[in-house]
């Protein structure tokens, strides 16, 4: 007499894959149910508040607009003023300089902040102690020294 081919595990995984199919089909009839699409038009629409916030209610037609004219927005970096040749130009003291390596640093008077600078923006030489007038760019690693010139 044979034995029947069926096992207890292959009872149970048919039972899960049964289980399986049932809860697939009950998350369909519920998704058929209330499904979003079809809805009206009003139903889907969100509005903007005064405060920028995303709310359900129409705005109130009876409140009064505020109107802003097109001059006042400001995009990106606000415009400045022209700046004066004569506030760009710096005094300053050379605090190190190198020649034979090409280098060397100022110290801003008004800021005394170090800058950097290279014997390319000199306007004839310079030395350390020496007392100089610059104007400042800025650089890949700071700011740089340019049209470097003796005070005198």
């Amino acid at each position: 007499m044979g034995r029947s081919q069926e096992t207890f595990s292959k009872k149970e995984k048919e039972k899960k894959k049964l289980r399986k199919r049932q809860d697939k089909e009950a998350k369909k009839e519920d998704r058929k149910a209330n499904s979003s699409k079809g809805k009206e038009l009003d139903e889907m629409m969100a509005y903007v508040d005064e405060f920028g916030n995303i709310s359900d209610t129409p705005p109130d037609p009876t409140k009064k607009k505020k109107v802003i004219k097109q001059e006042d927005i400001q995009i990106g970096v606000a415009r400045q003023a022209e700046l004066d040749p004569a506030d760009l130009i710096r005094k300053g003291t050379v605090t190190f300089f190198n020649t034979s390596k090409g280098y060397g640093f100022i110290k801003d008077h008004e800021s005394q902040e170090s800058i950097f600078v290279h014997q390319n923006a000199v306007q004839g030489t310079i030395g350390e102690n020496d007392k100089v007038t610059f104007e400042v760019e800025k650089g890949l690693k700071g700011l740089n020294a340019v049209n470097v010139k003796p005070a005198v």
